[in-house]
């Protein structure tokens, strides 16, 4: 018998709200030892998914930087200047789980082939996707969670 999502997925996922800062929810990933986590809003609904990737892309302040190759050397350093500046000013203001978070839930059901579930991963470039029943959510798989798979 083919494996389904259901079996393999970890249950009782630890979600954040949205309204913890960026600092309490890194504590929170480190203390637990994970690497991302739902996001629920004050009705305890999952309205996204918040990662480490989300903090650094946060705190390195990513931007793309094709538009400078267009720039003069001085409009580069004044733009350069005006982001540090921008960023250094954000960082007085506590910075939420619901600013950096993506709201796109991904999900599969709990009755999934777990093939079906791997080929979404891999087509849309998760590392971690929720597992549903009835539309409430009842388990995560991981990409740590189908290399045990293959492991075993």
């Amino acid at each position: 018998m083919d494996k389904l999502a259901r079996d393999i997925m970890t249950p009782h996922i630890k979600s954040v709200p949205e309204s913890w800062t960026m600092q309490r929810f890194a504590k929170f990933l480190s203390d637990n030892d994970i690497s991302g986590s739902p996001v629920v809003n004050d009705d305890n609904d999952i309205v996204g998914i918040a990662t480490l990737k989300d903090i650094a892309d946060f705190h390195l302040n990513n931007t793309s930087a094709d538009h400078e190759k267009r720039m003069t050397e001085e409009e580069v350093k004044e733009a350069r200047r005006l982001r540090q500046f921008i960023f250094e000013e954000m960082l007085k203001v506590p910075v939420e789980v619901r600013d950096i978070m993506s709201p796109i839930v991904f999900s599969v059901d709990e009755e999934t082939p777990i093939k079906e579930v791997a080929i979404k991963m891999m087509g849309d470039h998760l590392h971690r996707i929720f597992v549903k029943k009835d539309d409430k959510v009842t388990g995560i798989i991981t990409t740590f969670d189908l290399l045990k798979l293959i492991a075993e």
